[in-house]
C-alpha cells in the first residue's frame, strides 16, 4: 500500500521535529535519514540512493550509523532532505546555550 504524500508544510513540520530529536541525542544521523527518506519523502533506499547519487549500499550502511563515509558523501546524500553536515557541540549545555537566541 502506497503513503499519502505529505503537503509541503507537513513534510517541514517532520523535518524539524527530526532535527530536534538529533540535536537532543534521542536519534542518531543514520535514524534521521532513514525516518525522513521513508516517512517525509516515501522513498525506498534504492529510489533516495539515486536521487542522492550514492550507491544503495551507501546509504544503507549511513542508516546503519556504519562504516567510514566521507563528509562530500554524508553531505550530497543529506542535501535532499535539507541538511549540511557540520559541527555542533558534544556536551548538552553547550549545545543548549548555542541554540538560545543572543540578547
Amino acid at each position: 500500500m502506497k503513503q499519502r504524500e505529505l503537503t509541503p508544510d507537513e513534510r517541514e513540520r517532520k523535518l524539524i521535529e527530526a532535527a530536534r530529536k538529533l540535536l537532543t541525542g534521542e536519534i542518531s544521523e543514520g535514524q534521521l535519514l532513514r525516518t525522513l527518506r521513508r516517512d517525509a519523502l516515501g522513498l525506498s533506499q534504492e529510489d533516495y540512493a539515486r536521487l542522492a547519487g550514492v550507491s544503495r549500499r551507501t546509504l544503507s550502511d549511513m542508516e546503519g550509523d556504519k562504516g567510514n563515509i566521507s563528509f562530500t558523501v554524508m553531505n550530497r546524500v543529506y542535501r535532499p532532505l535539507g541538511f549540511k553536515v557540520g559541527l555542533i557541540p558534544r556536551q548538552p549545555a553547550l549545545l543548549e546555550q548555542a541554540l538560545q537566541p543572543q540578547e
